[in-house]
This record gives C-alpha cells, sequence and structure tokens, in this order.
C-alpha cells in the first residue's frame, strides 16, 4: 500500500464539507499546518472539528473559523482566538467543551476500540448534565463516549514512507491519540525518509494507523505568547 502523497492537495483527496475533523496539536504548537491551509484553500463548510483548542485568530484553526467553516468545535478551552470566544458567545458557533483529560481519553477510547469509559472528572458540573452517573469505590463517576473522525490530521517531525512517525518535544501532545481515532489517518512530517531510518524504539505513532503521509513545507511554527525577561544593565 503506497501511503505517500505529493503534497496535502493531495493527501485531503475524498475531504467533504460536513464531516468529522481531528486535529492535532495544542495552541499553535504541533498543528498541522498544511492540511489546515488546505482545508481553507477548499473552502469546505459544515465542519465538525476535533481539537484541544482553535489556535488563534489569524492561525490555525482561527482560519477556518474566520471563513466560518466549522459548524461544531469539541475542545478543551477557547484559548487565545478571540473570534472563538465571539462566534461561541453569539450562538453562530456549537461549542462542546470537555475537561482537557477526557478529551484526550475520549480520542484515545475511539482508537482503541473503546466506547465509552466513566471518569470522575466534570462530575456536579454542566459537563455531566445528561449523561449517565456511578458510582466507583464511593466516588461518582460520569460516563463519556469515544470520539472518531471521518479524517484525523496531524502533523510530526519525522516519518517514513509506511507511516511510522516520531514527534519533537511538546510537539507530540494531542497528536498520537488523534492519530488513532481517525477513518482516515493523514500525517504530514517535516522529514519523509526511507523505511528502516527510523530508530523503531522511539517511534511514537506505528503506521498501522497512518493512511497517508506527506512531507510539509514552510511552516510558520509561531508561539501565541513570547516572553522574555529584561535584560541586565551591562556593567
Amino acid at each position: 500500500m503506497n501511503k505517500v502523497y505529493k503534497n496535502a492537495a493531495e493527501a485531503l483527496e475524498g475531504v467533504n464539507s460536513d464531516m468529522t475533523f481531528m486535529l492535532g496539536g495544542f495552541g499553535l504548537c504541533g498543528i498541522p499546518e498544511n492540511a489546515i491551509s488546505e482545508l481553507v484553500r477548499r473552502g469546505i463548510k459544515g465542519l465538525t472539528c476535533i481539537s484541544n483548542n482553535a489556535g488563534v485568530d489569524d492561525f490555525g484553526l482561527g482560519l477556518l473559523l474566520q471563513k466560518r467553516q466549522i459548524k461544531k468545535m469539541i475542545s478543551s478551552y477557547v484559548g487565545e482566538n478571540d473570534e472563538f470566544e465571539r462566534q461561541m458567545l453569539s450562538g453562530e458557533l456549537e461549542v462542546d467543551l470537555i475537561p482537557q483529560g477526557s478529551l484526550a481519553e475520549r480520542c484515545r477510547a475511539g482508537g482503541a476500540g473503546i466506547p465509552a469509559f466513566f471518569t470522575p472528572a466534570g462530575y456536579g458540573t454542566e459537563v455531566s448534565e445528561g449523561k449517565e452517573m456511578r458510582y466507583f469505590n464511593g466516588k461518582p463517576h460520569i460516563l463519556e463516549t469515544a470520539l472518531t473522525a471521518d479524517f484525523a490530521f496531524v502533523k510530526a517531525w519525522k516519518g517514513d514512507k509506511y507511516g511510522n512517525l516520531i514527534y519533537k518535544g511538546t510537539a507530540r501532545n494531542f497528536n498520537p491519540v488523534m492519530a488513532m481515532a481517525g477513518k482516515i489517518t493523514v500525517a504530514e512530517v517535516e522529514e519523509l525518509v526511507e523505511p528502516g531510518v527510523l530508530d523503531p524504539y522511539f517511534i511514537h505513532t506505528p503506521g498501522v494507523f497512518v493512511q497517508r503521509i506527506f512531507q510539509g513545507t514552510n511552516y510558520e511554527k509561531r508561539i501565541e505568547q513570547r516572553t522574555v525577561r529584561p535584560k541586565k544593565d551591562a556593567k
């Protein structure tokens, strides 16, 4: 099976409006920049996007929000995106806010074929409304269902032509669990290598979870907030 595609345009074949997508990343760290740009270019609409948050106003998923291409966000927080906040508060955007650990586990469960699980996170809050509750060891837990998607878009540091992936540092974040849960997982990588080049002991996502892979280009790798110490006066 040939998993290698020339670019994002080819790798996103079959992507259409009204689909559900998972997108790896945390803030602007480790997001699939090329895939997002291609989604914007295609202009598809009515999307349900599962992502930890939605980047910032003018980058990442914020670009899709600007174009009104997203109808629903399933996330753990609004983050630094003013447009995300505005659309949510005005009722223009359907939003399902989930505790961050629960979001990660719901994605992992989807990839592992586990339909649902009980967790104490969110009990007694709006998160638990309408959900089954049970006691375990005297503690209340709510039932959370697994998440899956038509496509999962992830970004890795290195990958080989079989789809094995290695993430760099904190850019790993949500990418591995979302790579597991997409019916079709598209991985974009900074460096695409031949099979056997990557050390098997350092593979984070095995190629069995990846159906398509391409080498990305022109990564900006923006930083949401840069904080530096004031320079001391030279003496």
